[in-house]
């Protein structure tokens, strides 16, 4: 498995984000209990977010972002992930 830092930039549709995120919170909830998600939550100022996915490579990591219901409502207008490899700190090897 590998770990991907993921950024998030939201729609401005603050009513759509809303509707959805409850939808999205249960999803992540389920993608931690399957040991896919390691962290995940929004920036302070409601602009987006950032997630850790622990995943075997990148189209899984795709699959797993498109099957997210914020991807799947339009709230993502914007995503970049990375390969990560933390050296401190709990998720680190």
């Amino acid at each position: 498995m590998a770990l991907f830092a993921v950024v998030w930039r939201y729609t401005n549709d603050t009513r759509l984000l809303d509707e959805i995120r409850p939808l999205h919170r249960d999803y992540l909830q389920d993608m931690v209990k399957q040991g896919v998600v390691r962290q995940a939550g929004p920036f302070r100022d409601g602009s987006g977010g950032l997630l850790v996915y622990d995943v075997a490579d990148e189209t899984e990591l795709a699959k797993r972002i498109g099957e997210d219901p914020f991807s799947i409502n339009g709230v993502i207008v914007e995503s970049h992930s990375w390969p990560w490899a933390p050296v401190v700190g709990p998720l680190a090897d």
